[in-house]
């Protein structure tokens, strides 16, 4: 729990945010197919978590009952601790508070941009549904496009409009599904800097469907990754970096070098020295994930902890410079470099790494250590 100081001078307590919405227990059926799996979590206000997974995993079915066009099977939904969706009780999408943004944006092309921002706002008077449009366009940076149609403006103008139109009724949560993928990668930057501040300024609780680990672990203040619709982990992007909670899942946000062999002793032999293996029992094959940033390339002579590699690829790799290594042993590694840093091919270089910075898992692979066909 957080500290505060009190009137005093002494610390207390701080009182913990309510949540504003709270899935418990929820499971959905599509015929006898199980989409969603007994899925629990909180989103606080002002809080932006990303629900992650691969295809498949119940992500978007979470997010359409949430919103209120899917009834789920099983559990209870509540907003501000009010139940909307349970045994016995539903309430409508339109009367739940939820914004939804889209990655189509879904803009009325008949209408121009103000009237697509109003379009939600039927309840208000005209000239108080104008007055907060054109307040959710100023919020977004788009007040002299409000005569504009959708088809005159770019991609990154059509998704502030979708913004400001999901947000002129005040949601109390803001849910978006993809919203950032159809642009291009400057202007997905700008806009989503722009985004978190709006949201942030609204104080709704959002939940971001996305398919990019990197955009997750950039964006969210919590990340939620989902696997055959149960929930893997829930965790703070530095949680789920440093301790992830098995191996596929650490493979879905990174690239990893792997290393497989037995435990003994507490320990698992490898060409870098022994390796400590917390947790896994005497004889269990024992999988060793290593990121390639992590990897040290050194001069010097070949021992038992610091082999020989030779570098036999180099690519680019945004701002890095990714290289394939060869071992003695014919196995392969990866290591990443600053782009100014170049080891032409045919290098040999020594290879090592801290221990410390390597993540154990028990073996997807036979008792013999030896790696299956796992990808």
């Amino acid at each position: 729990m957080s500290k505060a100081f009190s009137e005093t001078g002494t610390i207390a307590a701080a009182p913990q945010i309510a949540p504003r919405l709270t899935l418990a227990h929820v499971s959905h059926f599509y015929g006898r197919a199980l989409a969603v799996d007994d899925v629990s979590f909180s989103v606080a206000p002002g809080e932006l978590v990303c629900l992650v997974g691969p295809s498949g995993c119940g992500k978007s079915t979470l997010l359409r009952i949430i919103a209120g066009l899917l009834r789920q099977s099983s559990g209870q939904l509540l907003i501000d601790g009010q139940e909307v969706a349970g045994e016995g009780a539903f309430v409508e999408p339109e009367k739940r508070g939820v914004g939804l943004m889209f990655q189509d944006y879904a803009l009325f092309p008949h209408l121009d941009v103000l009237h697509n921002v109003a379009f939600g706002l039927s309840a208000l008077p005209r000239a108080a549904r104008i007055e907060t449009a054109m307040a959710a366009l100023a919020a977004v940076g788009m007040t002299k496009y409000a005569q504009s149609y959708p088809h005159t403006l770019s991609g990154g103008e059509q998704q502030r409009v979708a913004l400001a139109r999901a947000l002129a009724p005040r949601p109390k949560i803001m849910l978006m599904d993809e919203p950032f993928s159809g642009l291009d990668r400057r202007l997905r930057d700008e806009v989503r800097e722009q985004t978190l501040a709006v949201l942030a300024a609204s104080g709704a609780a959002a939940i971001m469907v996305t398919h990019d680990p990197e955009e997750a672990m950039l964006l969210a203040d919590r990340i939620i990754l989902m696997r055959k619709g149960r929930i893997v982990q829930i965790g703070e992007p530095e949680q789920i970096y440093l301790h992830p909670a098995d191996a596929e899942t650490a493979e879905f946000f990174y690239s990893f070098n792997r290393l497989h062999g037995l435990v003994r002793n507490g320990r698992v032999s490898t060409p870098f020295g022994e390796i400590a293996a917390p947790g896994l029992s005497e004889g269990m094959g024992a999988e060793i994930l290593v990121r390639p940033e992590q990897m040290r390339l050194e001069a010097g002579d070949a021992s038992p902890d610091h082999p020989d590699a030779t570098v036999v690829r180099t690519m680019r790799h945004g701002q890095d410079r990714l290289l394939e290594l060869a071992l003695a042993d014919g196995s392969r590694m990866q290591a990443r470099l600053p782009f100014a840093r170049s080891l032409p091919v045919g290098t040999h270089i020594i290879l090592n790494f801290d221990p410390a910075s390597a993540l154990v898992f028990p073996c997807r692979c036979g008792q013999e250590g030896k790696p299956d066909a796992h990808p």
